[in-house]
């Protein structure tokens, strides 16, 4: 459960959490042509708070905006800086930050004329999504029956709101299976992504993940990505298919929410010795050093409130 804080940022001024509501009539909630971003601010070890990677997010954002071919009615200078306001005026030190652009009331019918386009901003703690506990000994895994979208049918490098009914129907199905999260194949049968996660392999040394065909362009998947090759370990960005990833030696998930976890089981295989691996947790290991403002050569990334 989000659990409520005090203010919501909305158009462009904060106000109560119980004033944030939108019509019935929304555009985005009966046609689902919004935008969304999912970003993190870290206590960092300094005491600072930091939001991690609040600039990419951001661009992720408008860029996903564009393609939905949505004007947000705000500059990214003005939309960074509410982010922070939020999380200050709701005393957060750290949490989740989901910034959400959506058409408003008025026309109905799939084409929304010139409905309003509405920003809001909202703030709240919120821990690790798989688990505590998917963190520390990895997450079971079921292959989805649903496929993950084509690149011409929904664009798959833009972050939309409808786009994630394929996501939610795969977790629910992966879910009442009994397992923890779905692993999603391209329309050729290729491994894609989880519901809301990028996904790596290890093997024999080197690690392997899906190349931007179609999938979301993920940014804790970018930062890990410089983690592989600061750490000196090979990375090949190429397709492979789900008996690939049967065998090998570690799986991970990667994601704002996800942040880095390990996989530990997918259909009922053992993936390595089932639990995580050492490339895993040294991936991982610098994934929170980084976000938490310890190393140096990843400070770039970091807003400090």
């Amino acid at each position: 459960m989000v659990e409520k804080v005090d203010s919501i940022w909305m158009d462009g001024e904060l106000i109560r959490w119980e004033e944030a509501k939108v019509h019935v009539l929304t555009h985005t909630l009966h046609y689902g042509l919004g935008v969304f971003e999912g970003i993190r601010c870290y206590l960092c070890h300094d005491g600072r708070s930091g939001v991690f990677r609040l600039r990419e997010h951001i661009d992720r954002l408008f860029n996903s905006a564009l393609i939905a071919e949505i004007k947000i009615p705000f500059s990214r200078e003005e939309i960074m800086e509410a982010c922070k306001e939020t999380l200050r005026a709701n005393d957060l030190k750290e949490g989740y930050i989901r910034p959400i652009v959506f058409i408003g009331d008025g026309a109905m019918g799939v084409y929304p004329q010139d409905n309003p386009v509405r920003v809001a901003i909202v703030t709240w703690k919120w821990g690790a999504y798989l688990g505590e506990e998917a963190l520390k000994g990895g997450t079971r895994v079921k292959t989805s029956s649903y496929m993950r979208h084509h690149v011409n049918v929904m664009m798959t490098k833009a972050k939309i709101c409808g786009n994630y009914v394929n996501s939610v129907l795969a977790k629910r199905e992966a879910v009442r299976l009994g397992y923890d999260e779905a692993l999603m194949l391209d329309t050729e049968g290729y491994v894609s992504e989880a519901t809301g996660e990028n996904i790596f392999m290890v093997k024999e040394g080197w690690i392997k993940t899906p190349p931007l065909t179609s999938i979301l362009p993920g940014i804790t998947r970018d930062s890990v990505i410089t983690i592989i090759k600061d750490i000196g370990l090979e990375l090949i960005e190429q397709r492979f298919t789900r008996d690939e990833l049967y065998t090998a030696d570690e799986v991970f998930f990667t994601g704002t929410a996800a942040e880095v976890t390990p996989v530990r089981e997918i259909d009922g295989r053992v993936i390595g010795l089932g639990r995580p691996g050492p490339i895993t947790k040294e991936i991982q290991t610098t994934f929170f050093g980084a976000a938490r403002g310890e190393l140096e050569r990843y400070k770039k990334w970091i807003s400090y409130l």
